[in-house]
């Protein structure tokens, strides 16, 4: 494939234009065949021109559900590709998720660490959930510098950080420390501003309608855990 002349920013935004003009109503055949293959060859320059790999740290948060399915979505793409994958949970751990139960058929390839003591209000002890996010940063700081590992997920880290278990300063100097190559995934809401100005990938999950406050369904198996 022939090197692109366009910079990334103007193919971005002719990739955009063109996504736009293709969702208007009333083309004609030959007018929507021939935006889709002008869109074709945007987007063939767009990848060629991405040439970049590194290791990413990729934020889930916001109020919507979501945050730690799509961190798992990835953790499964890595296991998948025979990676390494660590994954180290700060808030769950009084539950047994069902998440452990089908990621232990990797027992080679995944290391699952459930730390928490439950939510906050289930604990009531400040001091007791510090020492124990403490003890749960300590453990994924361990596979954050340890080049074998590709993928690691801290669940609900956030949480912990918006409580102040953990401080972003000793975040931030962990993610600083991790290999090129390595995938650190950081769920929960509240994520703060200093770790979203690092990361790589941030994605806000909105909440728009949610069955247990609008319809006081509870939480399900299979759904929420």
């Amino acid at each position: 494939m022939t090197q692109p002349t366009d910079t990334a920013d103007t193919l971005d935004a002719a990739a955009a234009a063109l996504n736009q003009e293709s969702e208007a109503t009333g083309l004609s055949e030959d007018q929507y065949r021939r935006k889709m293959q002008r869109r074709q060859e945007v987007q063939q320059q767009r990848i060629a021109d991405r040439t970049v790999e590194k290791g990413l740290v990729i934020v889930n948060t916001g109020n919507g559900k979501g945050k730690t399915t799509a961190a798992l979505g990835m953790v499964l793409r890595s296991l998948g590709h025979g990676y390494k994958v660590a994954i180290v949970q700060f808030i769950k751990g009084a539950w047994e998720p069902a998440e452990k139960a089908v990621l232990a058929q990797w027992p080679d390839q995944l290391t699952f660490h459930a730390m928490g003591e439950g939510f906050t209000w289930d604990t009531q002890d400040r001091d007791r959930d510090t020492r124990t996010a403490q003890a749960a940063w300590d453990t994924a700081l361990s596979y954050i510098r340890n080049p074998e590992y590709r993928t690691i997920l801290l669940d609900e880290v956030n949480i912990a950080l918006k409580h102040g278990f953990i401080s972003v300063e000793q975040v931030l100097a962990g993610l600083a420390e991790k290999p090129a190559m390595t995938h650190v995934i950081l769920t929960g809401r509240g994520a703060p501003q200093a770790l979203i100005d690092r990361a790589d990938l941030v994605t806000e999950m909105t909440l728009v309608k949610h069955p247990f406050r609008e319809q006081g369904v509870k939480a399900q198996p299979g759904i929420e855990y």
